[in-house]
């Protein structure tokens, strides 16, 4: 990951940022372009069994919005990196509100891997760590899914001797 290009964003830190995996991006993509296509073809049906105009309304709103999603989707998903430090894990994610979350390994409580059916077919996985507070929770998405396993395993096992000193 490059560091930042202006003096007021917040910096990277010293170690090796990971980013999501590639697919991540085609998988929001898919998902937001088949929302748009259920959005649309809604108000078509409204219009053509109902014979009035207003659902184009609410689904042109949803359509901007939705297009607007896919616009930033790319740069979103290169925003997204984490980090493994000797005592803890940084996640960070954000174009304009930037949030920067560093998880104690011995704080862990559960790490948890997830995916749905569209993340399956494309490889990937999103792993999540829960910690005793629930504002530290990190979610990292898009993962590939033999690095998620990876690093849930060494997450696991960094918390278990992290916690024997507890």
């Amino acid at each position: 990951m490059l560091e930042p290009r202006g003096a007021g964003r917040l910096p990277l830190g010293d170690g090796t940022w990971h980013q999501l995996a590639r697919a991540y991006v085609r998988v929001q993509l898919i998902s937001q372009g088949a929302f748009l296509v259920v959005v649309l073809a809604a108000a078509f049906a409204l219009q053509f069994f109902l014979h009035v105009p207003w659902p184009w309304i609410p689904a042109g709103i949803l359509s901007v919005i939705t297009v607007v999603g896919l616009i930033i989707t790319p740069r979103q998903a290169r925003s997204f990196g984490y980090q493994l430090r000797r005592d803890d894990l940084v996640f960070r994610r954000g174009i304009l509100w930037q949030r920067v979350v560093a998880v104690p390994y011995g704080r862990m409580q559960l790490v948890d891997i997830t995916h749905g059916p569209l993340d399956r077919g494309f490889g990937i996985a999103q792993l999540k760590l829960v910690t005793a507070a629930a504002s530290t929770g990190v979610t990292i998405p898009g993962l590939t899914q033999s690095a998620a396993e990876q690093l849930r395993d060494t997450l696991i096992a960094v918390a278990e001797t992290r916690r024997t000193g507890l």
